[in-house]
C-alpha cells in the first residue's frame, strides 16, 4: 500500500496533523509521502491507494484558494480520499468550524467522516487525530 498526505498550511496546525499521520503511517510499516501543497511538483495522485488531503478552514468557512487550486490541479475525484483539517471555533463557532473539511468530505463522497482538530492537535486531540487514521487504515486494508 502506498499512501500520499497531501496539505495545506499557515499557521502550522494542519502541518502538524500531517506529521502525526506521516508518524502513525510508518509505524504501521506503510509506504507514505508528504506534499505540502504549492510547494514543489506535483504528485501522481494515481500512484497512491489513498489520499489524506488536509486543510484548514478560515474566512467563516471558507477553503483556502490554494487546496481548491491542488482539486482542480488533480483533474479528477480520487475514489480513497480522507480529508483531515484543522480549525477555530472563535471563528463563527461551532457552526462554521472546520467547514471546509466538512466542505471536501462532501466533495468527494469520502467514505470516511472529516477529521477536524480545534487548532493544534496537541493533548487530547492526538488521541483522537490517531483513533481516526487507525479507522482509515483499518477500513483500507479489509477493503483491499
Amino acid at each position: 500500500m502506498k499512501i500520499l498526505i497531501a496539505y495545506f498550511s499557515y499557521s502550522g496546525n494542519t502541518e502538524e496533523v500531517a506529521q502525526l499521520i506521516e508518524k502513525k503511517v510508518q509505524q504501521e510499516g506503510i509506504s507514505v509521502d508528504k506534499y505540502e501543497i504549492g510547494f514543489g511538483i506535483m504528485p501522481n495522485i494515481e500512484a497512491y491507494d489513498i489520499v489524506f488531503l488536509g486543510t484548514f478552514t478560515w474566512d467563516y468557512g471558507s477553503t483556502p484558494s490554494e487546496v481548491k487550486d491542488f482539486i482542480a490541479d488533480i483533474g479528477y475525484k480520487p475514489e480513497r480520499m480522507a480529508i483531515f483539517g484543522s480549525g477555530d471555533t472563535q471563528f463563527g463557532g461551532e457552526e462554521l468550524f472546520c467547514q471546509a473539511v466538512e466542505k471536501l468530505v462532501h466533495f468527494y463522497a469520502s467514505k470516511w467522516d472529516g477529521l477536524k482538530v480545534e487548532q493544534s492537535p496537541r493533548g487530547s486531540q492526538e488521541q483522537i487525530v490517531n483513533e481516526w487514521i487507525e479507522g482509515v487504515l483499518q477500513d483500507v486494508a479489509v477493503t483491499a
